[in-house]
Order: C-alpha cells, then sequence, then structure tokens
C-alpha cells in the first residue's frame, strides 16, 4: 500500500478533516473542571480537557484563553463541544459557546450555577454530550490526503539523543508532509526567543520575518533562557535546536490559541517546549496529529489528537518503551511517514492505548 494513498476521515466542511471523532468537553474555567471530567467520563467517544484557567483572568491573558479555547473547540476532530462553566468567572461559558456557534462547531452549554450544582450540572451535562453525539456522529466520512492534515511538532527537551537522532528524523518527515501539501504547526518558541536574528534570517519573506521579530518582542524581559530548554536552545547554534523542524522556512507566527490559515508549509506557534501547553497550543492552531519528540520518554496524549511519540534516547527506550510509538534510532523517514497516515487512518498511538491525556493553557501574566 502506497504512503501516499488515502485514508478515511471525518468531514467537518470549512472546519477540515477530523482523525478522530470526538465530542469535546470544556471547562471555561478551573472551578468546573472536575465537573467537566465526570461528564466526559460517562459518554463513550466524550473527552474533557481540563485546564487551570479562566477566573481572573485579564487583558492579554484572558484573550489568549479564551482563543485557546476556541481553537480546541473548533478543531477539525470534534464533532461538537460543551462548554462547562461555574457562573461567575471571567469568561463566561455562554459566550465561549456563542463564539464557537460563530464558528460552526454544533455546541452545547451549562453553567454550575445555572443548572442547580453539580450533580444537576454533571446530569444535564451527559444528556447534552449524547445529544451532541447522536445528532454528529453521522457526519459524512470521505477519503482524505496527507495534504489534509495538519501535523504539530514539539520538541520537548535538547539532549543530545533528542538533537542528534530524533530532531532530524522529524525534519525529515516534516520536509516529506510540506512536500506533498500539508501544513506543519511548531511549538518550541523558546528557540526563536533566543536567537532572534537567525530566527529572522529563517522567515520565509519580510512578513514572516517581522511576525518573528514581534514574537520575540512579546517575551523581551520574560525569563525564556530560565526554563530548561531555553538554556539549552542558548547554548546551541539555531539551526541545532530546530532540526525538528525540517529545512522548512517560518511561513507565519501565530499567537497561542490561533489557527494556522496557510495552504501548506511551516508555521511557528508562540507556544513553550512543556509538552501539555504545547500540545493545547498546537491542536488550537487546528493540528488533528501531533508528533511529540521526547528525550525523557514523556508518556502523557492529548485528549483531542493523538500524540506519536518519538525517541532516540537508548535508556529512555529501555525504560519505557512500551510508552514510545517510534524508535528514533530504528526508524527511516518513510517508516514515520507510514505511522502518521496509519494513525491519521485511526490506528491507535500507545498514550491513546493507555487511556493517558493531559492539557493545559500557557500563561501571559499571572491571574488577579
Amino acid at each position: 500500500m502506497s504512503l501516499r494513498q488515502g485514508f478515511s476521515a471525518v468531514d467537518r466542511g470549512e472546519r477540515g478533516v477530523g482523525v478522530r471523532d470526538r465530542v469535546l468537553v470544556l471547562p471555561s474555567v478551573i472551578c468546573s473542571r472536575v465537573v467537566a471530567d465526570r461528564i466526559a467520563e460517562g459518554v463513550p467517544g466524550a473527552a474533557s480537557a481540563p485546564h487551570d484557567h479562566g477566573c481572573g483572568q485579564i487583558g492579554a491573558d484572558k484573550d489568549q484563553t479564551l482563543r485557546a479555547f476556541l481553537g480546541v473547540g473548533s478543531n477539525p476532530n470534534v464533532a461538537g463541544t460543551l462548554v462547562v462553566g461555574l457562573g461567575c468567572e471571567s469568561i463566561q461559558s455562554d459566550d465561549v459557546a456563542a463564539d464557537l456557534t460563530d464558528l460552526g462547531v454544533p455546541v452545547r452549554q451549562t453553567a454550575i450555577q445555572d443548572a442547580g450544582g453539580t450533580d444537576a450540572t454533571v446530569e444535564a451535562g451527559v444528556a447534552a454530550v449524547e445529544d451532541l453525539r447522536a445528532s454528529e456522529r453521522s457526519g459524512a466520512e470521505r477519503t482524505a490526503a496527507l495534504s489534509d492534515l495538519t501535523v504539530g511538532v514539539v520538541s520537548g527537551d535538547l539532549s543530545a539523543s533528542t538533537r542528534e537522532t530524533a530532531d532530524p528524523l522529524v525534519g525529515e518527515l516534516v520536509d516529506e508532509l510540506v512536500g506533498l501539501g500539508a501544513r506543519l504547526v511548531a511549538a518550541g518558541s523558546e528557540r526563536a526567543v533566543v536567537h532572534p536574528d537567525a530566527a529572522a534570517k529563517r522567515a520565509a519573506n519580510d512578513e514572516a520575518a517581522e511576525a518573528v521579530r514581534a514574537l520575540v518582542e512579546r517575551h523581551r524581559g520574560q525569563p525564556a533562557r530560565a526554563s530548561r530548554v531555553g538554556r539549552d536552545a542558548a547554548d546551541h547554534e539555531f539551526d541545532a535546536v530546530t532540526r525538528a523542524w525540517g529545512d522548512q522556512p517560518i511561513r507565519d507566527v501565530l499567537a497561542y490559541g490561533e489557527r494556522t490559515d496557510l495552504d501548506e508549509g511551516l508555521a511557528l506557534v508562540d507556544a513553550p517546549s512543556r509538552f501539555e501547553e504545547a500540545a493545547t497550543g498546537l491542536v488550537a492552531a487546528g493540528a488533528q496529529l501531533v508528533v511529540h519528540v521526547t528525550g525523557e520518554g514523556v508518556p502523557t496524549g492529548h485528549p483531542v489528537a493523538p500524540v506519536l511519540k518519538v525517541s532516540g534516547d537508548a535508556a529512555t527506550l529501555s525504560a519505557v518503551g512500551d510508552d514510545v510509538d517510534v524508535d528514533a534510532r530504528a526508524a527511516d523517514v518513510d517508516d514515520l511517514l507510514g505511522r502518521v497516515r496509519a494513525v491519521a487512518g485511526g490506528e491507535r498511538v500507545r498514550a491513546e492505548e493507555h487511556g493517558l491525556e493531559a492539557s493545559a493553557i500557557t500563561r501571559v501574566g499571572p491571574s488577579m
């Protein structure tokens, strides 16, 4: 079977194709996350996206959290979204629901203070999710191609095995996918922040270069080097810490939570390399599938998109090889491309097999 042969996906219209068929339960505030989890647990095919945000946020931080809600809630893997609020949060659940409706997403909404408490909200939420599942599961399937994909890429560390083995393999994958007409969204903006001139030179055009410089300016005065990846990135050349991006120029820079509108090529998401925050930013950018390079063997996936784990670290693969999908030491780009196509066609990744998933949203500043 050709790696370039089509695969079955769910047609979401203008939102693209879904490689999974999730009903998302989205808490609009940290206070409703446990209730959202309980609702999702009550319906097969539902998934919650917990986070620590939505309460007392103001300004750019509030705007970023809302963008993330809308990006994740409208991802093509999502058949419909139930927004669960408390009732007194700064980002109201009914506002999120209205915005998602405007984006063409089937939506239901409930709030704990309106529904009459926790038990009543769980009961109402389960009914709403079942209604969404019944009405949206019939979404038409169609044959999709790799060019229909937006693939997220995040390299979670800069260990020698990552830089020398796993990142280069993923970079070859990125080049292959772009050559086939796909979109790639990459997290790990610390790399650009500590190498501003080199990152701007990597831009595809003047507009993209200016967007890179604006990203660096947004982080001015913030301790990018205080993170481990930021410190490590500063110790190496820019090209050495971005091998997972392939040879692709940066065609666009996306704010955290913003969805890409590229027809093809690579966009940089203003997201850190920490997995949970990076994965949420990539999913919000439209990624139906995420490739995660992990020298440490981080086993966690994301509730909305399958996460293909790639590692080249001998000790990690010996210790937790069952949590890693691809051994970069033994795979070539055709192997990895084949796995991407298989996962897009429905094959489960290790994190899905193990039921491991997490989500988080990065912050601009403190809550009030």
